[in-house]
C-alpha cells in the first residue's frame, strides 16, 4: 500500500503545479517577455523607458558631419585598414543646433584621455558642423585610433584588418 500512496502524492502534486500555469509558451516567448525583468548588477532596479527611434536621416546626417570633420582634420585622419587591435575608441556625444552650431560636445566613453582630448579638439576645430535636417540633434560618434593620433571615424570606416 505505502507504493501506491508514494506515485499518488507524486501525480497529485505534478498536477496541482501545472495547473497553476495559464498556458504553454514557445521558449522564445518565454524570454522575450522575461527581458524587461532582468536585473543587471550596477543599474537601476526600475526599468528604463525605450529610447526614442532616430529621426529620419540620422545616419545620412552623421556621414557628412563626418566627412566634415575628417575634411577639417586631416592631419589626425588615418587612411588605410584599422589594425586588428585598436589603442584607443572614443565615443563623443554631439549636440548640433539648427544652423550646425555646436551646442555641446562630450565623452561618452573612453579609456584614453589622451584620445578623448584629440577627438574633443577634432569635433570643436570643425565647427559649425552641416545643419541637421530636424533642427537640434544629439548623436553620438566613434574615433576609432589607429595610433596614438590619428583615428577614423566609424560613420566613414572600412571593416577592421582581422588578425
Amino acid at each position: 500500500m505505502y507504493t501506491i500512496i508514494r506515485p499518488g502524492l507524486v501525480l497529485i502534486t505534478l498536477i496541482a503545479g501545472l495547473s497553476g500555469c495559464s498556458g504553454v509558451r514557445t521558449a522564445t516567448e518565454a524570454v522575450t517577455s522575461s527581458v524587461g525583468h532582468i536585473f543587471h548588477p550596477g543599474t537601476s532596479a526600475t526599468p528604463t523607458a525605450p529610447t526614442a527611434p532616430a529621426p529620419p536621416g540620422l545616419d545620412d546626417y552623421k556621414t557628412r558631419a563626418a566627412h566634415h570633420v575628417v575634411d577639417r582634420n586631416p592631419e589626425r585622419t588615418y587612411t588605410g585598414t584599422l589594425p586588428p587591435m585598436l589603442p584607443a575608441i572614443v565615443v563623443l556625444e554631439i549636440t548640433v543646433d539648427g544652423d550646425g552650431q555646436l551646442a555641446d560636445v562630450a565623452v561618452q566613453r573612453s579609456r584614453d584621455p589622451d584620445a578623448s582630448e584629440i577627438a574633443l579638439a577634432s569635433v570643436r576645430r570643425s565647427a559649425p558642423l552641416p545643419p541637421p535636417p530636424t533642427g537640434r540633434l544629439t548623436f553620438s560618434e566613434t574615433f576609432l585610433f589607429a595610433d596614438s593620433e590619428r583615428y577614423q571615424l566609424r560613420s566613414l570606416a572600412a571593416p577592421q584588418a582581422s588578425e
